[in-house]
């Protein structure tokens, strides 16, 4: 759906796949996995970090991705905690710098400066990136909440649940068509930005 403020999109979902993806190789090669570094991916550059056609479903949909970030458990001293720590870590980057805009906005707003073209990529910053967050840790594979949950589940449990991970993304598919995705996150997006701006102008 084409709308005014479409060509603000585009810094903003850059921004916000970018850190994503830049967090999970970071902390991945924190915790001794050589990976992404080997593929490129330890960089804010994102053009290493995008995959075209996923771009542009998420400018024109709100639905879409980016290049996943390889990594190799074999090289973490617990593998399935590592996995855990590295899907985290993508999500919590993102309500950092959500959080971070949303400062900035509040700051420029006080001081009086509300052009429009400022305000409105502050506020889509903020928001694609708390959407990022939460839709991650929808405990869907191929979602980073399904490596989180899998930490936590027994050995029996957690190979029942990997093998229906190949159905992951066709679930998460259905969901997303049925409207049950958005059903389910928009009141926590809207619950976490609501947060967020309380925070922020109680502090400034």
């Amino acid at each position: 759906m084409f709308d005014v403020d479409m060509i603000f999109r585009i810094p903003a979902l850059l921004i916000a796949l970018t850190i994503h993806e830049y967090a999970h190789a970071r902390v991945a090669v924190a915790l001794g996995d050589p990976t992404p570094r080997f593929e490129g991916r330890l960089t804010l550059n994102p053009i290493a970090h995008l995959d075209p056609f996923g771009l542009i479903m998420l400018w024109l949909v709100q639905f879409g991705w980016a290049k996943p970030v390889s990594v190799n458990p074999r090289n973490f001293k617990n593998g399935r905690q590592g996995m855990m720590f590295v899907s985290l870590a993508g999500p919590g980057a993102n309500l950092i710098t959500a959080f971070v805009a949303m400062i900035i906005f509040v700051i420029l707003n006080h001081m009086g400066i509300r052009e429009y073209w400022i305000m409105t990529t502050l506020r889509l910053i903020c928001s694609y990136n708390v959407m990022f967050a939460v839709f991650n840790m929808l405990p869907i594979p191929p979602l980073d909440g399904s490596k989180v949950l899998m930490n936590y589940l027994s050995g029996r449990l957690a190979y029942q649940y990997e093998s229906y991970s190949q159905y992951g993304s066709l679930i998460l598919m259905g969901l997303i068509v049925l409207g049950l995705v958005g059903f389910i996150i928009s009141p926590i997006i809207k619950f976490i930005l609501d947060a967020m701006w309380a925070i922020a102008t109680f502090i400034f």
